[in-house]
């Protein structure tokens, strides 16, 4: 477990065994500038219905969500088991505003940024984006991936950008569980990084590739059903059969049928 040193403890509700923390979008903004402040390092995973599903069988995914700074509830479901577990005070922290959140209140205190994930071209672009939309935001550099594991010359790049650029925020624009496994590695091997933070389709939805749900539909917690009919093909199998199982666990979870432990 990473030391917290004198931050501030946030309660983590249990939701099938993975500790998501009673935050809401302030509240983990002041947690994460207050790390960075006090010199503190570790990971944020962002976490939704798709994150706790994949960990109910690997113990090794359930270990790296325990070691993580924060777990956002990324999804209205993980907002809605929490708050029948009485933590009313819980609201959403989804991964693209809590981005665009962190980006906006950073420039006070130049705080810098550092982009790995996407598709060639596509942390650029967010990087353009984000600096029209947030003047003065401090964007230190970008980095796009293959899709598979970095060869040595690759992590020997990525290692040099990040020891001349020393990043605060260091975002990961990857699929769940490919991110969170990254940033555990990698939290080691990238010293100089400060705080990593996993945001999935962020890159992809800020940059305007992929489009977002009307507020509404993530309110009423049917973003599932709006991203399926973006993109049926990729993630038919994640939302028309983890989204069934996740209901009935939980259901069995609330009523003590089931126990789940952290």
């Amino acid at each position: 477990m990473i030391e917290l040193g004198e931050l501030m403890e946030i309660e983590r509700v249990n939701v099938l065994g993975v500790g998501v923390s009673v935050l809401d979008q302030d509240r983990a903004r002041k947690f994460l500038f207050d790390a960075l402040r006090t010199g503190q390092r570790g990971y944020v995973t962002v976490t939704g219905v798709h994150g706790v599903s994949e960990a109910q069988k690997d113990p090794e995914l359930r270990e790296i969500f325990h070691r993580a700074l924060l777990v956002t509830p990324d999804g209205m479901p993980m907002v809605w088991v929490a708050r029948l577990k009485g933590h009313a005070s819980i609201r959403r922290v989804y991964g693209p505003d809590l981005m665009l959140n962190l980006c906006e209140h950073s420039r006070a205190e130049n705080f810098s940024h550092f982009l790995y994930g996407g598709l060639p071209g596509v942390a650029r672009a967010l990087a353009h984006k984000l600096r029209e939309r947030l003047p003065g935001l401090n964007i230190a550099g970008t980095f796009s991936p293959p899709f598979r594991q970095l060869n040595p010359t690759e992590r020997e790049e990525l290692e040099q950008i990040i020891r001349g650029t020393r990043p605060d925020f260091f975002w990961v624009g990857l699929s769940t569980p490919k991110q969170e496994r990254f940033m555990a590695q990698f939290i080691s091997i990238l010293p100089e990084a400060k705080i990593f933070i996993g945001v999935g389709a962020a890159f992809d939805l800020l940059t305007g590739r992929v489009r977002q749900a009307p507020r509404w539909m993530q309110s009423a917690g049917l973003e599932w059903f709006f991203r399926l009919t973006q993109e049926p093909r990729r993630l038919a199998r994640r939302y028309l059969v983890n989204n069934p199982l996740f209901i009935a666990r939980a259901a069995s979870q609330l009523l003590g049928l089931r126990n789940y432990p952290l």
